[in-house]
């Protein structure tokens, strides 16, 4: 193993290994992306065949992402793109970065990394190392991917080939961090494996966290999250006390984060979404219960964050029957950001979704704005929606409408022109509280 280890240090540092990617949406397409730049011969696969023709065409499907950023990655003729699994045998380091949602049971669906690791096993070779990125329960790169890569090999982790486990990172839409800049931590199931992977993520990464194990690995992505979810929850939870008390909750916030020491903001809203914070914590829940333990706090923290967009279309309803004396049933409703956060195109476990089945569920006619989603692409649990269209905003068109939902904060959208075209506003984003105070007193907060 320590010869093997020092081939493949050594083809690194020469930048003579070939990066393979598996899984080219959010995360992996930013790695594919750095590995390039860094100077690697790389190869992306990915199942999806009109991913592939497009990347081949020099587009981009994720916003953030420049079109001349893949044209650039093609045009270098130093990255494969394909679907066909074969070619993993001409390759190094194999990273897998592929989703991992729940159930509809809300256990961990581990469909998509036991049907990479099956694809990758029949061309495995020894000397390559495998890298796992997609988040899991602790444990799983060892007994659910080293196991199936073994089996469908007749090779051995730890022995033939290198093992390892460093958790994606990646906050689409973060102008301030991007692949280079946010530290990488990594586990591996043995110290050559680990000095394998650390010089692979070095030449990408300005820096590296080593950690004893990819247990442990797979332990700090959850506890990043789990951390996220429960402190979204308890400002969740104060929004909705303190608007019974008449207190604007992000005045509170703002005042509070100016103690230097002992407290770390985090904002309300109608909901929580993206592929990390709702799902994440349940593969801990879920692993818990195997070493029979009940996690109170990550159960009751989603409980709070999935009962938001209930207690954001209550508020609607109030407000359209108190300052319009209108019903819900046939009111025109406007949903202002379609993605799970601000200037991003990313539309999954989005709350803005919920809320606008909510609202058809209690017959209002809904529509959405979104500059970052024009079409409503296809989602697991919401594909009904799919083929949406995003309206166009004007004061003409804002002006057919009863009320508006501002569910997601983006930059650059006219505020101003949304409170004075609609009669009425629910900004569940603390958005408008830059707007004069005659205009704010039009908004209803939620």
């Amino acid at each position: 193993m320590d010869e093997m280890a020092a081939t493949f240090i050594g083809r690194i540092e020469r930048r003579e290994a070939v990066v393979a990617i598996i899984g080219l949406g959010y995360v992996g397409l930013p790695l594919l992306l750095a590995f390039h730049n860094s100077g690697f011969r790389t190869a992306g696969f990915d199942i999806d065949p009109d991913k592939i023709e497009r990347l081949h065409a020099g587009r981009s499907y994720i916003h953030h992402i420049a079109g001349e950023r893949i044209a650039a990655l093609v045009g270098s003729g130093r990255c494969q793109l394909t679907t066909d699994y074969s070619r993993l045998s001409d390759v190094d380091a194999i990273l897998i970065c592929v989703p991992t949602p729940l159930t509809a049971y809300r256990d961990p669906d581990m469909s998509f990394v036991t049907a990479t690791a099956e694809s990758i096993a029949p061309h495995l070779r020894p000397g390559q190392l495998v890298t796992l990125e997609s988040t899991t329960y602790p444990m799983t790169s060892e007994d659910l991917l080293a196991a199936i890569l073994e089996r469908g090999s007749g090779l051995k982790a730890g022995q033939d080939f290198a093992i390892a486990y460093s958790p994606e990172r990646e906050d689409p839409g973060n102008p301030d961090f991007d692949t280079a800049t946010i530290p990488k931590v990594v586990g591996a199931d043995c110290v050559p494996a680990g000095d394998m992977a650390e010089a692979l993520y070095a030449t990408v990464s300005q820096q590296v966290v080593r950690v004893p194990s990819m247990r442990t690995a797979e332990a700090v992505k959850l506890t990043e999250n789990v951390f996220r979810a429960v402190n979204i929850a308890l400002v969740n939870e104060l929004k909705v006390i303190f608007d019974r008390m008449g207190i604007d909750v992000f005045a509170v916030i703002d005042a509070a984060k100016t103690k230097p020491f002992g407290f770390m903001p985090f904002y309300p809203g109608p909901g929580i979404g993206g592929h990390c914070i709702p799902v994440d914590p349940f593969y801990l829940t879920w692993k818990a219960r195997e070493f029979g333990i009940h996690t109170r706090f990550i159960e009751l923290a989603g409980e709070i964050n999935s009962g938001m967009p209930q207690w954001v279309v209550g508020r609607l309803v109030d407000a359209l029957s108190d300052r319009l004396g209108k019903p819900i049933r046939g009111a025109r409703i406007l949903v202002v950001g379609l993605a799970y956060k601000k200037n991003v195109d990313d539309v999954r476990e989005s709350p803005s979704l919920v809320l606008i089945e909510m609202l058809q569920e209690r017959g209002a006619v809904v529509d959405y704005y979104d500059p970052f989603v024009p079409v409503m692409r296809r989602t697991r649990k919401h594909g009904e929606l799919e083929g949406r269209v995003s309206i166009q905003w004007d004061e003409e068109t804002l002006a057919l409408y009863d009320a508006a939902l501002i569910a997601t904060d983006h930059d650059g959208i006219d505020l101003e022109t949304l409170v004075r075209a609609v009669p009425l506003v629910v900004d569940s984003r603390g958005a408008t509280r830059s707007l004069s105070p005659e205009l704010q007193a039009r908004v209803v907060r939620a």
